[in-house]
């Protein structure tokens, strides 16, 4: 396990972003563990959010010329990523989009930074890839060209066909890859040493058993 994924899934413990229980997902499938990027709540959390994603980014070397946060929270993941790069010396533009058209003001559905060039997608999860293809065609349509994904957590579980994992079929469907901060994978691999993700390692290990993708 890479440093800034142990940092990211000690903030989503800390922050109880990642919970253990059992829930059941929009699929019907009851999981053993959660993910809520929404109680990433502070500028804090935020801060050390948008680091762990630019040194995912580092690590992955994407080319990329923006950032583009679908609604709702993706806006302030990319936020957080753009502000993490600018410390690093790389001022990105960022945009994002708005779900219902505005018709007053500056109007339309897309606000920030012109869209334009290599467009990075940043968002917290890819579950049916919904979110990714409306992003797509709002990219496209403005005049920009997705380059690729990141996102925070990879569940790494199959969609209800196939065997491929959602962001697996997004790379399929499209030919961008996909990166995430971390993974079931290697929260798997806190299970030893992390008394709460521990605790749960059977559940954790049954449910890839279960759903993992190829």
């Amino acid at each position: 396990m890479h440093p800034h994924q142990r940092r990211f899934l000690d903030l989503a413990l800390e922050r109880r972003v990642l919970r253990f229980g059992e829930f059941t997902l929009k699929s019907g499938r009851v999981s053993p563990y959660f993910f809520n990027a929404g109680l990433f709540d502070s500028g804090g959390a935020l801060a050390r959010l948008g680091e762990c994603y630019a040194d995912a980014l580092e690590r992955a070397g994407l080319e990329f010329d923006m950032l583009f946060g679908p609604a709702y929270k993706g806006i302030p993941l990319a936020t957080a990523l753009s502000v993490a790069l600018a410390a690093r010396g790389r001022d990105v533009p960022v945009a994002f989009n708005r779900k219902e058209a505005k018709a007053h003001g500056e109007g339309g559905t897309l606000i920030g930074a012109p869209v334009r060039g290599r467009v990075l997608i940043v968002d917290d999860v890819i579950t049916a890839g919904t979110a990714i293809r409306e992003a797509l065609e709002i990219i496209r349509s403005a005049g920009g060209e997705p380059c690729g994904v990141v996102i925070a957590l990879d569940r790494q579980e199959r969609g209800q066909t196939g065997t491929r994992s959602a962001a697996q079929e997004v790379t399929a469907e499209f030919g961008l890859p996909v990166h995430a901060v971390a993974g079931l994978n290697e929260l798997l691999l806190m299970a030893d040493d992390h008394a709460d993700v521990g605790a749960h390692k059977a559940a954790l290990l049954a449910y890839r058993a279960r759903y993992g993708s190829a």
